[in-house]
């Protein structure tokens, strides 16, 4: 069976490719090896060469809640290609839609209010992907990705299998599930709801307004930075200690919103990494709340 190594020989595999471009913070160093899939084909030679030679795994996505290392990532990291950013909606009067892995959340809710189906409209306002939203239970605006889900289908590259997965099987929590790091969301399938056209692109433009007056845009962020606690605010915690403009060199916590946390131009990775734990810190040391980070730190900080 072939190595990383051979694969990258073929050009299959990339080796040393620079991870920060794959990121909304544009920050952390390369990764060791870094495939982007082209069809299903290339996910059996993956797991193949994982089987032959053992890689820490990471899943890129739209990189829009993760931030890498200075460093960068010692194994090897996967981003979905263009393939995988197909849209197909069922017949009435289910209105299955189904998305694969790299279609962005965005379009999605676009196409399908447009095709006359509702409930996903709040996805317009996560600037993620489907892989994404399944790995980490995606919401905002009062739905969650758990509340439209049917099911999904996910390759394990550890062991080399299709899984059907159904919300059961998830697990699904607040902003998380039961998808591990070996796993690969291929594709999902969502149900939808007979929606007015005109309705749902009131409801786009409504939520698109919303985050537009309320939340950081034209800066490197990865959005929101904690979960909410529950019952609470974790935006409205961070700004009632006074901590807008609290920063750790060139990484600051917004004016605007104190749960999105800003990259200058000169910031570093691991200070974006210091500014999340120190306010943490502060956070329990006067309110005894732990925020737990939303955001994906990935490679080295210590």
């Amino acid at each position: 069976m072939a190595t990383f190594a051979d694969l990258a020989a073929t050009g299959r595999v990339l080796v040393d490719v620079h991870l920060g471009s794959h990121t909304t913070y544009k920050l952390g160093g390369p990764a060791r090896y870094f495939i982007e899939l082209q069809s299903e084909d290339d996910l059996p030679v993956v797991a193949e060469a994982l089987a032959e030679d053992p890689q820490p795994v990471l899943v890129v996505g739209r990189g829009s809640n993760l931030v890498i290392s200075d460093s960068g990532w010692p194994g090897l990291a996967i981003r979905f290609g263009l393939a995988f950013a197909d849209i197909g909606l069922g017949p009435e009067p289910d209105g299955f839609v189904t998305a694969g892995a790299a279609t962005t959340l965005p379009r999605l809710a676009r196409e399908t209010v447009n095709r006359g189906r509702g409930g996903l409209e709040f996805y317009v306002g996560i600037p993620g992907s489907v892989g994404g939203a399944v790995r980490t239970n995606a919401g905002g605006h009062g739905s969650e990705t758990a509340d439209w889900l049917v099911g999904a289908r996910v390759f394990d590259v550890a062991e080399g299998q299709f899984r059907s997965l159904n919300p059961a099987d998830l697990d699904f929590k607040y902003r998380s599930s039961s998808i591990r790091p070996t796993d690969l969301v291929v594709a999902a399938a969502f149900r939808t709801v007979p929606i007015d056209v005109e309705e749902g692109q009131a409801r786009l433009r409504e939520i698109t307004r919303w985050r537009r007056d309320h939340q950081p845009g034209g800066t490197l962020n990865a959005g929101s930075v904690f979960r909410n606690p529950d019952g609470d605010s974790a935006g409205r915690i961070i700004d009632s200690l006074g901590l807008k403009g609290f920063r750790v060199g060139e990484a600051v916590v917004s004016t605007k919103h104190a749960n999105f946390f800003e990259a200058g131009p000169e910031a570093t990775a691991r200070q974006v990494y210091d500014l999340v734990q120190q306010v943490k810190q502060r956070v329990l040391e006067e309110t005894g709340i732990e925020l737990v980070p939303e955001v994906q730190f990935a490679g080295d900080f210590s």
